[in-house]
C-alpha cells in the first residue's frame, strides 16, 4: 500500500503588531524621572490655578490694611500676606491662572500661524521661501525681550495687546523650525510618489508633511512656553501687561518691591514661582524632545 502524500499548507505566523510611536514616546518618557517630575509639578501647578475658586483659603482682592506685610506662616496666612493686606497663598493661585495663560496662547496662536507659513516656504521653495525666510529674519536683528517691550509699548498696556506682542515674537522662531523640518521632508521618495500620481499641494501637505513637521515643531513650541511666561512676566512687572488689582506673578514682583528690604521671602514668592514652572516646562521639552528621538 502506498504512503498517502498529505499536501498541509505552510500559514506562516501572523506578524508581530508594530509599536505605537505615541506608546514608544510614553515609554521613553515614563522612563525619565526628571520628565516624569517636571510633568507632576506642572500638574499640580496648573490644577491649582485652575480650581483656585474653590482650592484658595481667602479672597483674592480683600485686603487689609491692618495685616500687611505678615510673614510667612503666621496665623490664618500660610504664606504670608501681600502689601495690601491679601492672603499670599490666595494670591499666587489666582496668579497662577493669568500667568500660565499668558504663557501657553501666545505660543499656541504662534505655533498654527509660523507652522503654516513655515510649511508653505519649506514646499514651495524658490522665491517665495526666499521671500518668507528673509522677512522674518529681519525680526532677529532684535534681541527678544527688547521686541516685546517695543511692541507691547507701540500697542499699550493691557493683556491683550501683551498677546499680540508675545505672539509676535515667537512667530519667526516657529516659522524657521517648521520651514527647516519642511524643507528635509520634501525631497522624500513618498513625496514625489504622492505628487506623481496627481494629488494636489494642499492633499501632499495635509495627508504627508504635516504628519512629520507637527512633531518637531510642537516640542519646539513646549520650550517656548517657559520664555513666553517669563517674557509676559517682565512685561506685567514694567506696567505694559496685566493691570492691577488681577493677579499675576510678574505684576505681583513689582507690587512687592518695596517689601524686599522689609520681609524678602515674602517678596520672593512670585518669582520663586515663575522659576519652578518655567524650569518644569523647560525640563519637560527636554524630555519630549529625547522621547520622540526613538527608532519606530
Amino acid at each position: 500500500m502506498s504512503d498517502a502524500v498529505i499536501d498541509v499548507a505552510f500559514v506562516p505566523p501572523a506578524p508581530a503588531p508594530r509599536r505605537s510611536y505615541w506608546r514608544g514616546v510614553a515609554q521613553q518618557l515614563a522612563r525619565n524621572p526628571v520628565a516624569v517630575a517636571s510633568a507632576v509639578l506642572l500638574i499640580v501647578i496648573i490644577l491649582a490655578a485652575l480650581f483656585a475658586p474653590w482650592l484658595a483659603p481667602a479672597d483674592p482682592y480683600k485686603a487689609s490694611m491692618i495685616r500687611r506685610l505678615l510673614p510667612v506662616g503666621s496665623p490664618g496666612y500660610l504664606l504670608g500676606s501681600d502689601e495690601l493686606g491679601r492672603d499670599m497663598l490666595t494670591r499666587l493661585m489666582y496668579g497662577g491662572r493669568l500667568s500660565l495663560l499668558m504663557g501657553v496662547l501666545p505660543v499656541f496662536f504662534a505655533f498654527v500661524i509660523g507652522t503654516c507659513i513655515g510649511v508653505i516656504a519649506g514646499y514651495v521653495g524658490g522665491w517665495v521661501n526666499m521671500a518668507i525666510m528673509r522677512t522674518f529674519d529681519v525680526f532677529y536683528a532684535f534681541p527678544s525681550v527688547l521686541l516685546a517691550v517695543a511692541i507691547a509699548g507701540a500697542l499699550g498696556p493691557g493683556m491683550s495687546n501683551s498677546l499680540i506682542a508675545l505672539t509676535l515674537v515667537f512667530v519667526p522662531q516657529v516659522v524657521r523650525v517648521a520651514e527647516s523640518v519642511t524643507t528635509q521632508v520634501r525631497p522624500l521618495d513618498y513625496i514625489d510618489a504622492a505628487r506623481l500620481s496627481g494629488a494636489g499641494t494642499l492633499s501632499i501637505i495635509r495627508m504627508h508633511v504635516l504628519g512629520n513637521v507637527l512633531g518637531p515643531v510642537f516640542v519646539y513650541a513646549t520650550g517656548l512656553v517657559s520664555v513666553s511666561m517669563i517674557l509676559a512676566s517682565g512685561l506685567s512687572f514694567l506696567g505694559l501687561g496685566v493691570k492691577p488689582p488681577e493677579a499675576e506673578w510678574g505684576l505681583m514682583l513689582n507690587t512687592l518691591r518695596s517689601a524686599i528690604y522689609i520681609n524678602p521671602l515674602l517678596a520672593a514668592l512670585p518669582g520663586v514661582m515663575i522659576f519652578a514652572t518655567s524650569m518644569a516646562f523647560n525640563l519637560f521639552a527636554d524630555g519630549m524632545r529625547t522621547a520622540m528621538d526613538i527608532r519606530r
